[in-house]
């Protein structure tokens, strides 16, 4: 008896299935509803849309959008709703402030960082091989044993 119980206890642990969305009696209403759920972000799943969703947070959701249409709140309204309740990540699209720069301005900032030290490095003039002083040149016949009466000129071409 006791490891049937232990065997289920993960069947018994799962979510239960969400009520299914009953839509609003307008169509006009349950426009505005389709068009919020596109929207705002389940926040289980966290990349899809509460329209898309199979959560049952994601369900209440749904349901709590649809009374506050019924209750005659503007779209605003309901999504400064969500975002007090949610946080701003409930929204695809997060507003423009302080706090949300780097969300907005990150990606283009690390660019423009990257292009610049591309196009910096690009432009550093490589410096010019100095020619090798009288005294250079005696040291390196010494240590190859060649004359040392300056640079060959035809050191590509080859010897007879």
């Amino acid at each position: 008896m006791v490891s049937v119980l232990c065997l289920s206890s993960p069947a018994l642990a799962q979510e239960p299935t969400p009520a299914p969305d009953q839509p609003l009696a307008s169509a006009a209403q349950e426009a505005r509803a389709q068009a919020l759920f596109d929207e705002l972000r389940c926040v289980v799943c966290q990349h899809e849309a509460i329209a898309d969703s199979p959560a049952g947070v994601a369900s209440d959701m749904r349901r709590l959008v649809r009374e506050e249409i019924a209750a005659g709140r503007t779209d605003a309204q309901i999504r400064q709703g969500m975002v007090d309740r949610y946080g701003d990540y409930v929204l695809f699209t997060p507003p423009m402030r302080v706090g949300t720069w780097l969300l907005w301005f990150g990606p283009l900032a690390l660019v423009l960082a990257v292009g610049s030290g591309l196009w910096l490095a690009s432009r550093r003039r490589r410096e010019e091989p100095q020619p090798l002083t009288a005294d250079e040149e005696a040291r390196l016949a010494a240590l190859t044993g060649t004359p040392g009466d300056g640079p060959d000129m035809d050191a590509g071409a080859p010897h007879p």
